[in-house]
């Protein structure tokens, strides 16, 4: 009986050391199959950034163009400013001379010296 309970442990132990095998194969491979999916995100990644990269390796230059054409048109509009100057004089002036004419206008109006 002694062969009996002692066959029964060893066949116990072997199921258990079966079990055991099992799980840690199913465990590798749920971490290995875990490690591939985050392996192959991280090669999309790759993939995506290089077209990236490429797509916008351009945009570089057009923005350097841009910013000379910026400031020639700045060199430009500084050259306008004398110009500026000048028409707001003239604006004055013509304001001004509006003004004279207007009061000279009233005062013809009211003294009818009969020049027109």
């Amino acid at each position: 009986m002694a062969e009996a309970g002692r066959g029964s442990e060893i066949n116990q132990r072997n199921q258990l050391a079966d079990s055991l095998a099992r799980l840690f194969t199913d465990i590798s491979a749920m971490v290995k199959a875990d490690l591939e999916g985050t392996n192959n995100q991280l090669l999309l990644l790759e993939k995506m950034n290089e077209r990236v990269t490429r797509e916008y390796s351009g945009f570089g230059d057009v923005v350097s163009g841009l910013r000379v054409f910026v400031e020639q048109l700045n060199e430009k509009n500084h050259g306008f400013d004398d110009y500026i100057s000048q028409i707001d004089v003239i604006d004055r002036q013509v304001a001004d001379f509006e003004a004279v004419v207007s009061m000279l206008d009233k005062f013809l109006q009211g003294h009818s010296l009969g020049f027109f």
